[in-house]
């Protein structure tokens, strides 16, 4: 395949040159002279390990070049991918020119190739980027149309400097967002060589998970920073215990907790962060990050009340109250939470929840509801369907069974356990989801 890659910093060198070494021929494109005349006599314009015995082996076998002409690039290959930097504007905004004039440039090449050509971008840039910014640009060149006239996705990398070439053929996942399956296509065959997982998704999808990954990279290295700040404090041995935090695979480094959902609440989390952010404070180590997450919690509850507020429906009915389903641990609980500003607030509420009875509650159990709902009993009803039939907003905090089935087209429907596609679809524009 006959791949054009614009933009020659880390990632574009590499991913050349990656590419040139599986056999395709690879051009290439970048604006500055310097750069495009090292890579033509072999030499690479950054540094990063084996990039130069790499770069020297695939342009001495003829299947690296490089030019400053985008717009033949474009004509001469099959497909396009757009490598150039998104810097951060001064008010921390993302900086899109580069991918703007490179798209351009894609187009007016394809202008006159009248072949079908696959753009591409790697860059990172937010969810509507690759659509709305890069296929409007290479139309307004063209005249060409997104998937008719020009196949169209968006491929983030997951390129570390330092180790890039390792990462580049063995990563941890290949991403190829695609306008259509013929796009998609063509870009997963260029990662046929890989032995690795394939994900092909909506292109926002695929603009959204780069931004995911550093996001929480960033958050980890953050977090055990702090973790650690604390330990020093304490006099604790910070590397031993992040080493037992590490080995836990089960739930610390693993896939729990990590679905977007409702607020987070019980007898541990809430209690423990408070702790330690209180230690932290009596002991002078700031924590922002530890320190911030309450307040994220109460933010997203808030997000959830503020929905039910401007819908200006006062009959509601909560499907599930305790902290897990299952349960009648109503300690913390988000959803008693809920419960209780929605009565402040003057709402005509009843609970469905058949495991919590207000008489088999005791000790801190009971204690807490009587502080934050002494009035459960009476907002408590044994039956589900007369529960639904009789509100206007239906918060569904628990996976009931047959909650779906009783649903109507005139109810509001809060979501905070995501229901099936079919009912989101078909609540359309009267749903609110708790994180999507």
């Amino acid at each position: 395949m006959r791949i054009a890659v614009y933009g020659l910093g880390y990632v574009g060198t590499v991913t050349a040159a990656a590419f040139a070494s599986t056999g395709c021929d690879v051009v290439g494109v970048d604006t500055d002279e310097h750069k495009v005349a090292m890579l033509a006599g072999g030499r690479t314009p950054v540094l990063e390990h084996g990039l130069a015995e790499l770069v020297a082996a695939e342009v001495a076998a003829g299947r690296l070049t490089a030019t400053t002409d985008g717009e033949a690039a474009s004509a001469g290959s099959e497909v396009s991918l757009i490598c150039v930097g998104t810097p951060s504007a001064p008010n921390g905004s993302l900086s899109i020119d580069a991918v703007e004039r490179v798209a351009a440039t894609i187009g007016h090449g394809l202008s006159r190739s009248g072949k079908w050509h696959t753009v591409v971008l790697r860059s990172t840039c937010l969810p509507g980027t690759t659509e709305d910014v890069i296929g409007t640009a290479i139309t307004a060149a063209s005249g060409l149309q997104p998937g008719a006239g020009f196949g169209l996705a968006m491929n983030p990398e997951f390129l570390r400097e330092g180790s890039s070439l390792a990462d580049f053929r063995d990563p941890p996942k290949t991403v190829v967002g695609e306008l259509d399956t013929r796009s998609g296509d063509i870009v997963a065959s260029l990662y046929a060589f890989l032995d690795a997982p394939l994900f092909r998704v909506p292109i926002r999808v695929a603009e959204m998970v780069k931004y995911a990954d550093n996001t929480y990279h960033a958050v980890k290295v953050a977090y055990a920073n702090e973790i650690g700040a604390m330990c020093r404090s304490l006099g604790v041995d910070s590397h031993a215990v992040m080493n037992v935090f590490k080995e836990d695979r089960k739930l610390n480094i693993s896939t729990a907790y990590l679905t977007p959902g409702f607020a987070f609440g019980g007898s541990c989390l809430p209690k423990d962060l408070r702790a330690l952010v209180h230690a932290a404070g009596r002991a002078d180590v700031d924590v922002p990050l530890l320190g911030s997450v309450l307040a994220a919690n109460e933010a997203h509850l808030r997000r959830t009340l503020d929905a039910i507020l401007s819908s200006g429906r006062r009959r509601v009915a909560m499907l599930g109250l305790s902290f897990k389903p299952g349960t009648d641990d109503l300690r913390e609980s988000p959803l008693v939470e809920l419960a209780e500003r929605l009565v402040g607030k003057g709402f005509e509420l009843s609970i469905y929840d058949p495991a919590v009875v207000k008489a088999n509650l005791v000790g801190a159990n009971l204690r807490y509801v009587e502080t934050h709902l002494p009035h459960l009993s009476a907002l408590l009803v044994e039956d589900l369907q007369p529960a639904v039939e009789n509100a206007e907003v239906i918060i569904v905090g628990a996976p009931f069974p047959g909650v779906e089935e009783l649903l109507r087209d005139d109810q509001l429907v809060v979501d905070l356990v995501r229901l099936s596609d079919a009912t989101r679809r078909s609540a359309r524009g009267r749903y609110v989801g708790a994180a999507w």
